[in-house]
């Protein structure tokens, strides 16, 4: 019989689907999924308040569902509608619900609710993952043409603040696992995940928790501000930075209020506080302005009420929310599709963790696409916000180096 290392390496060299999840401690592995759920604006509610209640088995880590949310189900959602754009027809929600955890510490651990789950064939499939670079949706020219028409808008008062999305894409299939791995000792984020499935994967290396639930209390924690790091840029230096940068501060500060008032809608009357302001979190390539605000949670609030106030995540769209998820998706000529959706995980006892997918790879129909977005708001420019968007890409792009 396989050891645990022997087993996991096998899983990982088979075709198997699996998801791979950041924790505090280490990453836990998801496989052997009993059940594949199919997400879409008709049956959320319903799997929200009631698939994820029913128990799978007596283990409490395997009682979950884990997944994403695509950003368009997530508008759809709160009903808005979108206008008619490009897509590769990608998968709107989809999650699983796992007979088998292994959970990687200093140990190797594994939970299986599956008989002979060790019985793995190895995959021998061959990746075509062609050299040429990355095409990126919009030069500067019309990224431009889009940062003036937005700012005459915030001129206007139809919005604050507004994130303009752009797409990095090439043809080929990944080996995903290799290349998570890869990418987490280049720039392993708190939110980090792996999804391979059959005919898709998804890779992120995303820094941002928009849900963390916990019994009645819940957590939010916005970025709103990056720098670029430099070999002289400290933590410290990027702190003095941004808070005697206004715009970096206004943008901050719009941001943190609008997650404020999205949590006071189910949380008890003034139970919403910040637990940690304005701290500088440091990753590879930037550094980023983060806050954590928490609340608690009303009475008998459901988690369709939860996703639905605080999903789609404000710190990737703009302010105030709603008129501003309006104003981008008729500019947007491509869908986000998963960008700026949402992956995490739901127990049964109702606790639950969930990212905004941003810094994330899909690989789908012999594609890779990654999105990434800067803000446009007074004092901001053209060619600045445009050149941030690289900085976000970069750990991702340089995977294909």
């Amino acid at each position: 019989m396989l050891n645990n290392n022997e087993y996991l390496n096998r899983l990982y060299h088979s075709d198997k689907p699996l998801i791979i999840y950041k924790t505090n401690k280490g990453f836990d592995v998801y496989t052997d999924f009993f059940k594949r759920f199919l997400i879409n604006k008709k049956n959320i509610k319903y799997f929200l308040n009631s698939q994820t209640k029913k128990k799978q088995s007596n283990s409490k880590s395997l009682n979950c569902y884990i997944g994403f949310f695509g950003y368009k189900l997530l508008c759809e959602n709160i009903g808005i509608k979108l206008p008619k754009q490009k897509t590769n027809n990608f998968y709107s929600g989809l999650f699983y619900q796992p007979l088998t955890k292994i959970s990687i510490r200093k140990k190797i651990s594994v939970q299986s609710i599956k008989p002979n789950f060790r019985k793995i064939k190895i995959n021998k499939k061959k990746y075509s993952l062609l050299n040429k670079k990355f095409n990126l949706n919009l030069t500067l020219k019309q990224y431009s043409k889009l940062f003036n028409n937005f700012s005459k808008n915030i001129k206007q008062g139809k919005t604050y603040q507004i994130k303009i999305a752009q797409n990095y894409s090439k043809k080929g299939t990944i080996n995903a696992v290799d290349l998570f791995w890869k990418l987490m000792k280049m720039n392993e984020s708190p939110e980090s995940f792996l999804i391979r499935d059959k005919n898709f994967n998804i890779i992120s290396c995303s820094p941002e928790t928009l849900i963390l639930k916990k019994n009645n209390l819940i957590k939010t924690k916005p970025i709103a501000g990056t720098l670029r790091k430099t070999k002289s840029t400290t933590s410290k230096k990027a702190l003095t930075f941004f808070r005697e940068n206004e715009k970096e501060t206004k943008e901050h500060n719009m941001i943190v209020d609008m997650e404020r008032n999205d949590l006071s809608r189910i949380c008890k009357t003034g139970s919403v506080k910040i637990e940690k302001l304005k701290k500088v979190e440091e990753y590879r390539d930037l550094f980023h302005y983060v806050t954590t605000i928490k609340g608690s949670l009303k009475n008998k609030i459901t988690n369709h009420e939860i996703i639905s106030s605080l999903m789609p995540g404000g710190s990737v769209i703009g302010c105030p929310k709603i008129s501003t998820i309006q104003l981008l998706n008729h500019k947007e000529k491509s869908d986000r599709n998963i960008y700026t959706g949402s992956f995490g995980i739901i127990h049964a006892n109702g606790d639950m963790r969930f990212n905004i997918m941003i810094r994330t790879l899909l690989n789908f129909k012999n594609k890779i696409d990654l999105s990434v977005a800067s803000g446009v708001i007074l004092g901001s420019t053209a060619k600045k916000e445009y050149n941030e968007n690289y900085i976000k890409a970069k750990s991702l792009l340089e995977l294909f180096d």
